[in-house]
């Protein structure tokens, strides 16, 4: 049963292990919601991070549009804030804001529109240009990646020398539709610009943001890449390719890991408000100080909730886009990235087979709790583990797929675990119900899967009992129903005595029992076990001779032998039809010491090995005779039990008991004369077959001196 368990396990591992590394490789994304929860989680478990104090976001929020009224505010009011934070010293000025159209409140426009004189009036979108070129300003645009059913226009203006290096026949680059421009005059003052898209997951969060996306089969820069190579003073940006996609981006020395998308996972800070917000208003008022800007990366964006630039991320369901991108400006300065690397299939393919084998062995232990346990734990190391990566390492491993693994292979596993034990127990009860005590029958089922009904070599206590005169009793009985009512009478108690000694009932032939002790379950003190259960039937014949006399008219008695040795125990027969037993020459042994019985006019003969094993000494024991029983050449010494402390059934006291040790001394010598003497006294006390027999082997040495003496008797039949 053990084995088809070990098999059945280890072909769900087999199984198990190539299903789901093939759902993983080519089906993740069905589960890639759940993942990235995961990865949410992991993100609120580690908590808010400080953000790079020089990064600082000048707000475009509820206060500056109470002072400055509503969006999109004239240009030169946008102008006048550039202004100011240049005059601060800004280190660089992000506008994640597109000025798509011109102005319309423009004095130069409205004069022109009414047709009054506009030559010499504020045109403030040239004022906005004029003041973006004398600031280290990186304008902000938006990339349509769908078609949206308007004609595509100008391609935007790019700085940036790109390197796509071991680019294969597809770009994997997002790809988009057109691009929403600045208006080509504040295009063309900006020093460089940027788009400012964050593309969202499929659940709405946005956890990424692409460092390029392809236009006209060009690639260019997120506005966010665009501020930090300028920062870094590099013109040249590589795009590294790798088997499955891109790998990194690469700027001078530094290396931005991505997905095969190019986009790069955004480590947040954490919620809202992790880097220093500005109210617009406050830079147009010049409310600062020049230290809370100078030298300084600006984003200038909006958290209005009216302006719609508002984003669901790990940490906020309303979170401002412009933050997305002073996170991801940080996390470029500081090289501070989360990614999932090139090996991190490899990785995770590892740890799917990796956990399934450990749960292989665990569901080889026959422990419910400690099967349990075992889940808890690795489901726990597996999240435990994945959050320490993603938090201290900057490693993204996939999660749900192990843990599915661990969990749908627990519950396989359990599921079987439990049918094999169940049909395991209806077998050992099939086995033992009527062999074997309640207690013993528990401890059976408890310890199942310990090779119980396998065959092996145990030193073991074998019981024979038989009726004496059992024919004579058939007949005097007559029918066959009274016959088998006495037999009942007698088997259930002997049986029950077996049992509440630990012994083991092997098999009923005819009259005679055959039992063992130390098998299928050990059994300490066997030997003294199986004598004390030899002795309570003895003494237990009382009460059954009591019922069957007056019932019946029969008086019964028995035999037991008794004798220990190392048998083969377990399940034998035939294919289909097999029982649980014991084999070997300690087994036929003991089936001659029930036969001594007889012939020693004993109640219960054992031999030596039994005697030698008894721990303790309240049975009254003598020894009978050195003998060579039919099939073995080997002798024996043989004993008789005739009870214990609580009572005999033969007369024998201890002037008895010694005068019976010097007769043997004087036979075992030879000096058979002396022995008969003894012998003849002994009997004339207590007319005891063991004396006759003496006296009788006794009288044949001295009527044969001729006869060699053989002290140690071969009997000729069982």
């Amino acid at each position: 049963m053990k084995n088809r368990k070990v098999v059945f396990h280890f072909l769900t591992f087999m199984l198990l292990s190539l299903l789901l590394s093939t759902a993983y490789l080519s089906y993740s994304f069905l589960f890639s919601s759940f993942e990235k929860r995961i990865d949410d989680t992991y993100f609120k478990i580690r908590g808010k991070k400080p953000g790079d104090k020089n990064i600082i976001i000048v707000d475009i929020d509820e206060k500056s549009l109470k002072e400055l009224g509503q969006w999109p505010w004239s240009r030169d009011k946008v102008a006048q804030i550039i202004k100011n934070l240049t005059d601060y010293g800004a280190g660089i000025i992000g506008l994640d804001i597109v000025f798509a159209e011109k102005d319309n409140s423009s004095p130069k426009l409205v004069l022109k529109k009414l047709g009054l004189k506009y030559k010499n009036a504020p045109d403030y979108d040239a004022i906005l240009a004029d003041t973006i070129s004398k600031s280290p300003t990186i304008a902000g645009y938006v990339f349509v990646l769908g078609d949206d059913g308007i004609k595509p226009g100008a391609s935007p203006k790019n700085n940036m020398i790109v390197i796509e290096k071991n680019k294969g026949k597809s770009s994997y680059l997002i790809k988009a539709y057109r691009a929403i421009l600045n208006i080509p005059i504040l295009q063309q003052a900006a020093y460089s610009n940027g788009y400012f898209n964050t593309v969202p997951d499929s659940d709405g969060v946005v956890r990424s943001i692409p460092l390029f996306i392809s236009y006209n089969d060009m690639p260019y820069p997120a506005l966010t890449l665009e501020m930090f190579r300028i920062a870094m003073g590099v013109n040249k940006v590589f795009i590294n390719y790798g088997k499955n996609g891109i790998e990194s981006i690469k700027i001078g020395d530094e290396i931005i890991p991505t997905d095969r998308y190019g986009r790069m996972l955004i480590n947040y800070k954490g919620p809202q408000k992790s880097y220093r917000y500005i109210s617009a208003v406050d830079i147009y008022n010049k409310r600062v100080k020049k230290s809370d800007i100078e030298g300084k990366v600006v984003l200038i964006g909006t958290s209005a909730a009216g302006l719609l630039d508002l984003r669901s991320t790990p940490f906020d369901s309303a979170y401002p886009g412009v933050e997305a991108h002073a996170n991801a400006i940080d996390n470029m300065l500081h090289q501070d990235f989360i990614s999932r690397p090139s090996w991190a299939v490899g990785a995770d393919i590892i740890s799917i087979v990796l956990a399934l084998f450990i749960l292989f062995l665990v569901l080889l232990v026959p422990n419910a709790i400690f099967g349990f346990i075992a889940l808890v734990v690795m489901d726990a190391l597996v999240l435990v583990s994945h959050c320490y990566l993603m938090i201290h390492k900057g490693i993204m491993l996939n999660t749900i797929f192990p843990f599915l693994a661990i969990n749908i292979f627990f519950l396989i596993g359990e599921i079987v675990n439990y049918f094999l034990e169940s049909k395991q127990k209806e077998i050992i009860k099939k086995k033992f119900a009527a062999k074997v005590s309640p207690a013993v029958m528990n401890e059976l089922i408890k310890n199942q899967d310990n090779n119980i009904l396998e065959a092996k070599e145990e030193m073991i206590t074998i019981f024979f009992s038989d009726i004496r005169g059992f024919t004579t009793i058939s007949e005097k009985i007559g029918d066959a129903k009274s016959l088998i009512e006495v037999l009942n009478d007698y088997m259930t108690p002997m049986v029950d005595i077996i049992t509440s000694h630990k012994g083991t009932v092997d098999k009923f032939i005819g009259d005679a029992i055959m039992a063992y002790w130390n098998a299928p379950m050990p059994v300490k003190n066997h030997a003294d076990e199986a004598l004390k259960a030899s002795i309570e039937q003895i003494k237990k014949l009382r009460e059954i001779n009591n019922k069957t006399k007056t019932k019946r008219g029969v008086y019964i008695d028995i035999g037991i032998g008794l004798n220990s040795g190392l048998s083969v125990v377990g399940e034998m027969g035939s294919i289909g039809r097999s029982d649980y037993t014991c084999i070997g020459d300690a087994v036929n042994l003991a089936s001659r010491s029930e036969g001594l019985c007889k012939p020693y006019g004993a109640k219960i003969v054992l031999t030596q090995f039994t005697k030698e094993l008894l721990k303790e000494d309240n049975y009254k024991i003598r020894e009978l005779d050195v003998v060579r029983v039919k099939g073995k050449s080997e002798p024996v010494t043989v004993y008789e039990c005739f009870g214990d402390d609580e009572g005999i059934w033969i007369e024998y006291d201890k002037i008895s008991e010694k005068n019976y040790l010097i007769g043997l001394d004087y036979y075992r010598s030879g000096d058979v004369k002396k022995a008969k003497g003894i012998f003849e006294k002994l009997y004339s006390i207590s007319p005891q077959k063991i004396y006759h027999i003496y006296i009788e082997r006794c009288i044949y040495y001295i009527e044969n001196p001729s006869e060699s003496f053989e002290k140690i008797f071969t009997f000729k039949t069982k």
